[in-house]
This record gives structure tokens, C-alpha cells and sequence, in this order.
């Protein structure tokens, strides 16, 4: 039976308009950004937000410009598009007259808003791609658009601003403009010729919009140019070299015009990529992987319930011929896109730094894969009659909870934290500004606050976003950096400690060393500086800067034991606790965020919300064991003999129902056991042998009311 069998049966779905299908995908991945509020990776914000933030709000704005970026290694095209959305969200700010805290808001969402509409073109690409396999309105194609949309990893990664996100929609798009037909047959006219080079030029575009973007997307046209090349015409094989070469340099003259506008320098990140990564294997310091990471962790964790379907898809594509000639097309599309997924993982295996989202782009296509095994596995259970088919109901239900529990569970709970006390920091922010505005008074017009709050994160680095959430430019924030050592020989990289490193390696001594007043001089109320402020010490190195105390010091949970130790003659205190795991691979990042700080009402106002807390929780708890005693008291068997209590006009009191059960109750093995033991021993021992059985039983039962 043909993998792409159901494509000659009568549709089982009805035509459908493809504006339907995307809308429907727009509207869904605006509720999946909306509902995602947790961390991934540091790079959705510090590899494209903050430089857009640079870019489109100048260079006094407080953003984190990372080593990559002082040192052309990324290619400016992701930020330029988050910088425009930016320029267009302020824009419509100031024209409607937003409060800072909605515009926040508004500049919070709008890059969100754009990558989950990106989204949503990947998820319709690919459905379209499914269809030139499997057929218009067939199981096939259907299965593929369901698949993709209740993958948890796209649920999860998808609508963030990661650049592997973006890759991987512009990569389905030009995979589904590829001229396949041009690797299987030559009989085409020349005006479907025509059609298939305008698609063609449309995706030499796309994928030299993705290689610049991640320079190991070329990968994937390598292999895919590699199976045209050898089984197309000579003619064929001409055009495809001369479209090449000059769409290719068009694409990569407007990137190198793009990078001179936003380094104000001639520059190729690309070939500064790799000379890092590859030459200098500086990705490395950032954590080293097994050789088989993509096929045993990798794999697993993109497709999770997906896995058996998608090695099913796989390996029946690469072992499976066209039965007939219509299927030719389709089964060179399958070979193809299982070859490069098959391909891909293994080069990237010879690189000892590894990620799951470097192989993110592979996603779409291992869903197309998996659509044919999925189809035939569950549509007979859903399909036709028989408690045979119990089982697959059941694993095909499972698989929908387990991905729907993942999905919710990554994007609200997991490393939920480090995001939400972005939140309380610009609350507090404002809540200063209102004062500042209030010490003005009311009959004077409001005076713009050049001061706001300080904040230092004792974290590892980029645990948090930073300007794209704290967005006001007087937030005064600082943290702990991870540079890479950069320029320095094999001995010296052996030995090499970055800022956060040496915190965690001894937190007293770094403290002391990098803090203004160290450890001896601490603020005793919160400031009202104007704009970033630093000590300078001098040493056998040279001058050094020394970070202020601020006012808010937030750490994760894991820190706090020796906070307490370092600062207890301090006035920090705590005044929140943010929820942000419930386990973490990392030591470090273990334990709920904890913000501390060195306002006095602040810290009272935190005890009360505590302790209210407390209270409340103590109070239910002791209403839920109030509530489990009744309910057993219900459950008892009546006492037998409880018409002849001596009560006069009314029913006893519940004090003398519950005395009354306790002492008619028969006594549990373990009481006599214990009164046996009791009367068994000389009287000098506490025993009393001369007691009779009526007289033991009296005591017992005055003992137990």
C-alpha cells in the first residue's frame, strides 16, 4: 500500500477556502503568544529585541548589546524587522496618547504579535506543502495541519522572537515554492517551465534570506540542489546555476547594505560566524553535547508523542517506490525532505555545542513525514466499528493530553518567574513616577521624572529579558555578564572564568570586590539617581567599575541562604516571591524568584500580603480537617443506647454526643495490646494486677474521654 494511497480514494473532507485555513491560523497563534509567558532561551531577546530596541530608540536607552553583536556575528535583517515593528508601535502610541504603562504594554506585545502572524504563515505552509504530496482535501494533508497544530514544540516555541522561529517558516515557504518537478521528470512545456522559474526565484530568495539569517540553513539547499542538479537536464541545470548566482548576490548585497546601516561598518556576519563557532569553537564555552544529542534528545523533544510516527515516515519513504507513474512526484518530494532530515542533524553532530532549536527548521517537514503513518494508525479506531481498536482510541487520546499538558505546562508555569518580576519592576517603576508626580502637586503640570529605580540581578547572565520588558530607559538595571573569551590562547581558555562564574565560585569575595562599599556600606533607603552610577577602584589592572547597591536585588531562591548571611547587616528585605519552576537542570536557577529590597513600607506591605496568606491557608486547612472529622462522625453507626441519655427537653450538646462516642467505642487491637501489657506487669511497674476486667474496662474508658 502507497504512502500517498489515500490521495487516489474520493476526498474524505470537504473543499475548504485556503482563506478559512489561514485566518483560522492567524487567530490561533495570537492566542498561542498570548498564553506563552515563560523563558526559552536568551537569544528571543537578547539576539533580536534588544538590538531592535537599539536601533529603533537610540543608543541611551539602557539596552544589552551582547559580544556577538560588538562583533559582527549576526546578521542585522531579524532585528531591523523588530526594530520597524517597535518604530510602529510607538508611533501609534503617541497618536492615540497611551499611558506609559499601556504603551509598555503595547511595545511588549507587538513583536509577539508580529512573529505569531509568522507563525501562522509557517503552520499554512506547510499544510500547502502536505497537499502537493497527499493531495488536496485528503487525510494526508489534513493529518499534517492537525499535527502541526497541536505540537507542543511549536505551541511552545513558535510565536517567540527566536531567530531559528523565523527560519523556520521562510524555510517551509520556499521548500513549498521549490521547483520539485525539475528532479523528476523533463517533459514539462515551456510554460510550465515558466511558472516553475518564477516559483523558483521566489524561493532562491526565501533561502538566501534564511542562510544569512542561520548560515547552517544552507545545509538544506545544499542536499535539495544537489538531488536537482543530478537528475534534471543539462538545460535545466544552466538556468539553475545562473538563477543562483544572481539572486544569491542580489539577497546578500542587500544584507551587506543592511549590516553597513547597522554597524556603521562594512562587515559579512556570516563569515564572522563561522570563524567563531566553527574556527575558534567558541560555542563551546556555552555547554558541550554527546555526538548522538539530535537522534536520542533532539528528535524526542521536537515531536514528543509524534517520534514513532515520524521514524515510521521515515523509514517507509526511504524503503518504498512509486508504485505508479502519478506517484513518482510525490515520492521524490518524500525522499528528498526525509533525506535532509536524516542529513542535516548528522553534520550538525560534528559540532560540540548543540541545541534543539538548530534543527527546529526541520519540524515541518518531519510533520509532513509522520501524516501518512498517523493516517493509517488512527483513522480505522475513529472510523470504523469494533472494540479491537480500543487500544489505538486510547493511545490517540493520550497523546492529545500528554501534548496539551506539555504545552500548557512550558508556556505558563515552567521558568514563568524571571518574566513576571519584569512586570512587578515597571508596576514599581510607575508607582515611583506617581509619586514623584504627586511631590509636584496638582496645581503644577506634571514634571517628566528623569530618576526611576534601580535593580541588580544576582543571576546568570540573561536569565531574564531586559529593555524589551523593563522599557523605561530610568529603570537603572544591572547584571551578571558571561563573555566569552574571546582572543585568548588554549592556556588561557582553560583557566577562564566569566562575571558569573566567579559570583558562584565564591559570592562573598565577589561581592566585596565588584559592589561599591562592598560588603560594609549599603543604601538604607531607596535612591533617586538619574541614570546609571559607578565607583571606580584601581588595581595592579587598571581602573575597574563597581556596581551600586540598587534598590530591588533580585535572585533565584537557591541564592537566599547566603544573602542572608552576606547582607544581614543590611537593610535589604524581602518584598516578593515570584513562582518560576518546579525543577531546573541548572543548580543555580533552582527555587522561585526572590526580589529583596530596601524600602521599608515596601517590606511591610509584603509581610502583611504574607502573613494574610498564611492565615488563609491555615484557616482552610483547619475548616478542610474540621470538615474530614464531621464527615467521619456521620459515617459512624448510631450508638445504640443513646434514647436512654438523661437529656430533659433537647438534644445533648455536640460536646456530649462526641464525649459520649468517644466512651462507648470499642477499643482498637493496639489498646488491648496495651492494657494487656499494663495489667501483665507488677504493680511496682505500673501494673495492676489486682484490678478486675469490668473495672480495667472503666478505666480505659475514662482514659480515652
Amino acid at each position: 500500500m502507497s504512502l500517498t494511497s489515500s490521495k487516489r480514494v474520493a476526498p474524505v473532507f470537504s473543499p475548504i477556502n485556503e482563506t478559512h485555513v489561514i485566518l483560522f491560523l492567524v487567530a490561533f497563534r495570537l492566542l498561542n503568544s498570548v498564553v506563552v509567558r515563560t523563558f526559552f532561551q536568551p537569544d528571543e531577546f537578547f539576539q533580536s529585541l534588544e538590538p531592535a530596541w537599539f536601533t529603533a530608540f537610540g543608543q541611551d536607552q539602557g539596552t544589552w548589546i551582547t559580544w556577538e553583536w560588538k562583533n559582527h556575528l549576526r546578521s542585522s535583517l531579524h532585528p531591523l524587522l523588530f526594530a520597524a515593528i517597535y518604530k510602529v508601535g510607538d508611533f501609534v502610541a503617541s497618536i492615540l496618547q497611551l499611558s506609559p504603562a499601556t504603551r509598555a504594554n503595547l511595545l511588549i506585545q507587538a513583536p509577539k504579535t508580529a512573529q505569531a502572524i509568522v507563525a501562522a504563515v509557517g503552520d499554512f505552509y506547510t499544510w500547502k506543502l502536505a497537499t502537493q504530496i497527499y493531495g488536496e482535501d485528503s487525510r494526508g494533508s489534513w493529518a499534517t495541519l492537525v499535527a502541526t497544530t497541536l505540537s507542543p514544540w511549536q505551541w511552545f516555541c513558535s510565536t517567540r522572537t527566536l531567530s531559528n522561529c523565523l527560519e523556520t517558516t521562510i524555510t517551509i515557504v520556499a521548500l513549498e515554492l521549490w521547483p520539485w518537478k525539475w528532479s523528476v521528470t523533463s517533459a514539462d512545456n515551456g510554460r510550465s517551465d515558466h511558472a516553475l522559474l518564477l516559483s523558483f526565484r521566489k524561493c532562491l530568495v526565501l533561502a538566501a534570506f534564511a542562510c544569512i539569517l542561520r548560515p547552517t540553513n544552507i545545509l538544506i539547499w545544499l542536499t535539495l540542489a544537489s538531488f536537482t542538479l543530478y537528475q534534471t537536464t543539462w538545460g535545466r541545470r544552466k538556468i539553475f546555476v545562473r538563477e543562483v548566482l544572481m539572486l544569491g548576490s542580489t539577497v546578500l548585497a542587500m544584507s551587506a547594505l543592511a549590516d553597513r546601516y547597522f554597524y556603521k561598518v562594512w562587515t559579512f556576519p556570516p563569515l564572522s560566524f563561522l570563524q567563531f563557532n566553527i574556527v575558534q569553537s567558541l560555542a563551546v564555552f556555552y555547554g558541550r553535547n554527546d555526538w548522538h544529542y539530535y537522534a536520542t534528545q533532539g528528535y524526542p523533544l521536537l515531536l514528543l508523542g509524534y517520534l514513532p510516527f515520524a521514524i515510521c515516515g521515515l523509514y517507509l519513504t526511504l524503503t518504498t517506490r512509486a508504485s505508479t507513474a502519478t506517484d513518482e512526484l510525490q515520492t521524490s518530494i518524500r525522499v528528498q525532505l526525509a533525506t535532509v532530515c536524516l542529513l542535516m542533524p548528522f553534520a550538525l553532530s560534528f559540532i560540540s555545542h548543540k541545541e534543539v532549536r538548530f534543527i527546529y527548521p526541520l519540524l515541518p517537514s518531519l510533520h509532513i513525514l509522520a501524516a501518512a503513518p498517523l493516517v493509517r494508525f488512527f483513522w480505522p479506531a475513529f472510523f470504523s466499528y469494533g472494540a479491537h481498536f480500543t487500544p489505538r482510541r486510547l493511545i490517540f487520546l493520550f497523546i492529545v493530553l500528554a501534548h496539551l499538558a506539555v504545552a500548557l505546562y512550558t508556556t505558563t508555569r515552567h521558568a514563568s518567574g524571571v518574566i513576571e518580576v519584569m512586570t512587578y519592576l515597571r508596576q514599581q517603576h510607575d508607582l515611583h513616577a506617581a509619586s514623584t508626580k504627586t511631590f509636584y502637586g496638582v496645581n503644577y503640570e506634571p514634571k517628566p521624572s528623569t530618576s526611576g529605580i534601580t535593580a541588580g540581578f544576582l543571576m546568570p547572565c540573561h536569565s531574564t529579558p531586559w529593555r524589551s520588558h523593563l522599557i523605561y530607559p530610568t529603570i537603572d538595571a544591572w547584571a551578571l555578564s558571561c563573555e566569552p573569551p574571546i582572543n585568548l590562547n588554549e592556556t588561557q581558555r582553560a583557566v577562564y572564568r566569566d562575571n558569573a562564574d566567579q559570583f558562584y565560585d565564591d559570592p562573598k569575595h565577589y561581592l566585596q570586590d565588584n559592589m561599591a562599599g562592598g560588603l560594609r556600606y549599603f543604601p538604607t533607603r531607596p535612591s533617586a539617581n538619574t541614570g546609571p552610577q559607578f565607583y571606580t577602584s584601581y588595581s595592579g589592572r587598571g581602573p575597574k567599575k563597581l556596581n551600586e547597591w540598587p534598590d530591588y536585588l533580585i535572585f533565584f531562591a537557591q541564592l537566599e541562604p547566603t544573602l542572608k548571611d552576606l547582607l544581614r547587616s543590611s537593610s535589604y528585605s524581602e518584598c516578593q516571591r515570584i513562582m518560576n519552576s518546579d525543577a531546573h537542570d541548572d543548580w543555580r536557577r533552582r527555587g522561585d524568584v526572590v526580589v529583596w529590597c530596601v524600602n521599608g513600607a515596601e517590606q511591610d506591605k509584603w509581610r502583611v500580603q504574607t502573613q494574610k496568606k498564611r492565615l488563609a491557608k491555615a484557616s482552610a486547612d483547619s475548616a478542610k480537617r474540621v470538615a474530614r472529622i464531621l464527615e467521619a462522625m456521620k459515617s459512624e453507626p448510631p450508638v445504640s443506647d443513646c434514647r436512654n441519655w438523661p437529656w430533659s427537653s433537647s438534644s445533648p450538646s455536640l460536646s456530649e454526643a462526641i464525649l459520649s462516642k468517644f466512651a462507648r467505642r470499642q477499643p482498637s487491637t493496639w489498646e488491648k495490646a496495651v492494657s494487656w501489657v499494663s495489667s501483665s506487669l507488677p504493680r511496682s511497674l505500673g501494673g495492676k494486677p489486682g484490678t478486675s476486667k469490668k473495672k480495667r474496662q472503666l478505666s480505659e474508658r475514662e482514659l480515652w474521654s
